[in-house]
């Protein structure tokens, strides 16, 4: 049996049959006994019911993660052990929803501080529900259980692996911390200032100036994403401080590249995906054990059947990996093509956009989203007959509410009008590659 990219078969009432391989849906196609379900991921349904279908023994895994979810399903097979049939990464929005969040509250600060009160203040008004989460991390929750009920849909499966890791993010900044010293951070004893003045022997960081007045400073700034963490401060003179204002430290030692190597030895990595990871394991594992039979893995496992197998290093690689294995490994060929899916979002629930005083802009009401049938964001097909643009296309539209389209193929961008263009898949939030 061949390790390639299986094809999703619906029964004609769209139950979900176990995957077909490439070649017999090409022969029910051909033949007029189904027909093109779904483009992404490629989906056929029947045009007859099947009656009593046999099922095989697939299985979803999941290996989570704080920017991109690896998503695989493997099939059991009778004689050559389980193999990989399906596999995607999924890529969050999170960081993106961050960033809207800052520049709403932004603009909501800077309105409720003018001078132009038309009602009364209102605060410690709103209280958060048990289990509150940030949107930002609740956004990867929801793409990742999706995704597991849009799989649920299109292909038969006995259960789900989810590999469920908790960081030691004290023992991930210092490998020999034990016992007490959990308890005792860096800066016991010490003021934040004093514990960078020892530490940077007070001495600007960037021009190696000694006595004269220092700033803290941060090295990952602020409105980049960076924190208030000791790991993200250093010292800086004020004609450095101003000089770099918000620029990155990468940008603002570009011509300096041993001064940069000696700054970022100083600083330690972030771990910020680890705690993010630490944060969804468990409420998605409460989610997806109300759809699915979901079982549980370490991160040690899931490294101990890839390193052993030598696969290189990628999140659907290690969600094939994820689970104990007795007997055989999970086979996995060199050419294997996974899914790369993006979260876009279906939009924005804004009744209208505000410029950067918190007013809102000329002409920027929501309007009608659906012309002629057609949205922005829908896949289709457009054989264009007459123009310049005569040929057949492939792609995303941006609709027009004067009845045209920008069509984004592989090519190039195309102005035309929608009469040409046929739906293969409306737009569901997602981008696929």
């Amino acid at each position: 049996m061949k390790n390639v990219n299986r094809v999703f078969v619906l029964n004609s009432d769209r139950t979900p049959l176990s995957p077909c391989h490439p070649a017999r849906a090409r022969e029910l196609l051909t033949k007029g006994k189904a027909a093109v379900f779904r483009n992404k991921p490629f989906t056929i349904i029947l045009n007859k019911l099947k009656i009593n279908p046999k099922f095989q023994n697939t299985q979803v895994k999941i290996d989570p993660g704080s920017k991109t979810t690896g998503l695989a399903i493997t099939l059991k097979g009778k004689k050559c052990g389980w193999f990989l049939i399906w596999a995607a990464n999924l890529e969050h929005r999170g960081e993106y929803i961050k960033k809207l969040l800052e520049k709403r509250k932004n603009v909501r600060r800077n309105r409720r501080h003018r001078k132009c009160r038309y009602r009364q203040p209102r605060f410690l008004n709103r209280k958060r529900k048990e289990g509150w989460l940030p949107p930002s991390i609740l956004s990867r929750i929801n793409n990742v259980i999706v995704w597991v009920e849009k799989l649920q849909e299109f292909c038969y499966l006995r259960s789900c692996v989810m590999e469920v890791a908790r960081f030691d993010t004290q023992k991930m900044m210092n490998p020999e911390i034990q016992g007490v010293e959990y308890q005792q951070g860096k800066l016991q004893g010490y003021n934040v200032r004093e514990y960078l003045l020892e530490k940077y022997h007070r001495t600007c960081v960037y021009c190696n100036k000694k006595n004269v007045p220092l700033e803290i400073e941060h090295v990952i700034p602020k409105s980049k994403g960076g924190s208030n963490k000791v790991s993200n401060l250093t010292l800086s003179c004020h004609i450095c401080n101003q000089r770099k204002g918000n620029q990155p430290v990468k940008i603002f030692l570009k011509n300096k590249p041993i001064l940069l190597k000696k700054v970022k030895i100083s600083l330690k990595a972030s771990l910020k995906g680890a705690a993010i990871v630490n944060t969804i394991r468990k409420r998605l594992k409460e989610e997806i054990s109300y759809r699915i039979n979901i079982k549980t893995s370490n991160g040690a496992v899931t490294k101990f059947n890839r390193t052993k197998q030598k696969f290189k290093k990628d999140h659907w690689i290690d969600a094939a990996c994820v689970g104990k294995r007795s007997g055989r490994y999970i086979n996995i060929p060199d050419n294997f093509q996974p899914l790369n899916i993006k979260a876009n979002g279906r939009g924005r629930r804004q009744m209208c956009l505000m410029n950067k005083f918190g007013f809102p802009r000329a002409n920027s009401k929501s309007k009608n989203k659906v012309i002629k049938g057609f949205q922005t964001g829908d896949i289709v097909k457009a054989v264009v007959t007459k123009g310049k643009y005569i040929g057949t296309y492939f792609g995303r539209i941006a609709v027009r509410s004067r009845g045209n389209c920008i069509l984004s193929s592989k090519e190039k961008k195309i102005d035309i009008n929608l009469k040409y263009c046929k739906l293969l898949q409306k737009v569901d939030g997602y981008c696929y590659n």
